[in-house]
């Protein structure tokens, strides 16, 4: 996300001509897009946002669960890992 934010940042600079941006290579100034879709790709295909996901939920599901234990007086109970 951080290379796609970069490279509209530099292309709006290229285009405004603002700062020493203007006077790069659109090859320099269009570079963080072609890392931002090599990363992705490969974040896919290494199941590595999918794992986040799983994590994300995960950890959701734990919080509603203590939330739950908790307003029923159980008191929570530490997860092992």
């Amino acid at each position: 996300m951080y290379l796609l934010g970069l490279g509209i940042l530099l292309l709006l600079m290229k285009y405004l001509e603002v700062g020493p941006v203007a006077e790069w290579s659109w090859w320099a100034v269009l570079a963080p897009f072609g890392g931002a879709a090599l990363w992705w790709a490969w974040a896919d295909y290494t199941g590595y946002t999918k794992r986040r996901a799983v994590d994300k939920e995960n950890k959701r599901k734990q919080e509603r669960i203590d939330k739950q234990r908790e307003q029923l007086g159980l008191g929570v109970r530490k997860t092992r890992k």
